[in-house]
């Protein structure tokens, strides 16, 4: 079956209206255990600021948390947004959390600021952090767990964490080819250069300590209920929360909206089709076809799927409808 490749999770620890930060990681935390549970890979947060409906900032922080409340899945970042940090900070955060949960945490990083201008600047106070230098800072943040950095790393110093390279275009694709890194593309929202960005990380891969041929790991959105009906209505606070960011106003989770596609304009729904092209969305059977169809076409070797589904109990059943369709079980009457 085409699907039986590894799934793992892509975690905003989404902050629904009517909650709080603490409700979010805790459900996070719960997604993750339901994850570990259906035999989901891994479990990755993401690193986003100044945004009131993601709890994930302090990502190494959420990720203790997590791993704090599992046993066995990998948990990890997708990623830290490496412009915003000194690489020995991350490599001794990094080998904290390693030396705490063993053989358990990834790195992911990227060179996205993860916010808008004015919050970069906040977090860079003497605005030293130069998104051109990402491939030699993501060098040395290796270096550090080599103990072969400028200074010892404690803890970090020889920490087993695997590095991914994260994202959305040719410049990533390029970078983890060279390093020989798996790479992670972000198709769930900037499927723009998916393919093209594929073909150039296979085709110049480098076999490195870390990795002997090339992997692709392709964010994967995933909404999975009993009807198709039911998971578009599921998706639209999803489609409300990428239309209130092209605006300019991020906000809460909000609850789903029956035919909310419907109310917007021709261009925030052509913008909508093109961001989420790489989604499954409907009953098991239509989330199948729709998931196999995108493994055939991109042979990526992991999706990490995520779904921001306001209700925590659909969303956990989401992602236990896909469970069940990679491992060839009928998801009916979950």
């Amino acid at each position: 079956m085409a699907c039986m490749i590894p799934f793992s999770i892509l975690d905003l620890a989404p902050v629904r209206a009517g909650s709080t930060v603490s409700e979010a990681l805790d459900d996070s935390r719960d997604l993750a255990r339901h994850a570990e549970a259906l035999g989901y890979l891994r479990f990755w947060l993401a690193e986003h600021h100044s945004m009131p409906g993601i709890a994930s900032a302090a990502t190494s922080v959420a990720i203790g948390h997590v791993a704090g409340g599992t046993k066995t899945i990998r948990v990890g970042a997708g990623g830290i947004m490496l412009p915003n940090h000194a690489p020995l900070v991350i490599a001794e955060q990094f080998g904290t959390l390693e030396a705490l949960y063993p053989g358990r945490i990834d790195l992911g990083l990227g060179r996205a600021p993860g916010s808008d201008q004015l919050t970069a600047r906040a977090l860079r106070r003497d605005l030293g952090g130069d998104p051109n230098r990402f491939p030699q800072d993501v060098i040395e943040l290796i270096s550090y767990f080599r103990g072969a950095g400028p200074v010892p790393a404690v803890p970090g110093n020889g920490a087993q964490v695997p590095v991914y390279i994260l994202g959305s275009s040719l410049f990533g694709a390029q970078l983890a080819a060279h390093l020989g890194l798996p790479f992670a593309f972000a198709s769930h929202f900037a499927p723009g250069d998916l393919y093209p960005a594929i073909e150039i990380y296979r085709e110049r891969f480098e076999p490195s300590e870390q990795l002997e041929k090339p992997y692709v790991m392709l964010g994967f959105n995933m909404y999975a209920a009993d009807t198709d009906e039911e998971a578009e209505f599921l998706m639209s606070s999803r489609d409300q929360s990428f239309v209130a960011l092209r605006t300019g106003s991020p906000g809460l989770l909000q609850p789903p909206v029956e035919n909310y596609r419907a109310t917007l304009d021709p261009n925030a729904r052509a913008m909508l089709d093109v961001m989420l092209s790489a989604t499954a969305c409907g009953a098991p059977e239509t989330v199948r076809q729709h998931t196999e169809n995108f493994i055939a076409k991109t042979g990526a070797d992991e999706l990490i799927l995520t779904s921001m589904i306001y209700d925590h109990a659909a969303r956990k059943k989401s992602f236990t409808i896909a469970a069940n369709l990679r491992a060839g079980v009928s998801a009916q009457g979950v």
